[in-house]
């Protein structure tokens, strides 16, 4: 199998991996852990009052949803940049 069509066959794959569940749970709710877990905590203890306030809240899930993607994008970046930092640091010294 050449290369190309793996690499076809892959894109087609993950692309299945992503969309069916939106198809299969069409009528689901997309609801945070942090909301989730508000309601719980609100159904144990009604008098529980939360430590601190947000500053801002997003305008919109959508919204919110970006940052939080933006933040993991971000975090994964840096993340692996040191990895290959320290694999490129690694090869650098065995190459001398």
């Amino acid at each position: 199998m050449k290369a190309s069509t793996k690499n076809i066959l892959l894109l087609i794959l993950t692309a299945l991996l992503v969309i069916a569940p939106l198809l299969l749970k069409s009528d689901a709710e997309f609801e945070g852990a942090d909301g989730m877990a508000e309601e719980l905590i609100t159904e144990i203890n009604p008098d529980y009052e939360p430590w601190f306030e947000p500053f801002w809240e997003p305008p919109s899930g959508e919204i919110e949803s970006l940052l939080f993607s933006l933040q993991a994008a971000l975090g994964a970046g840096v993340i692996f940049y040191c990895i290959g930092y320290m694999k490129g640091r690694k090869k650098g010294a065995y190459s001398r």
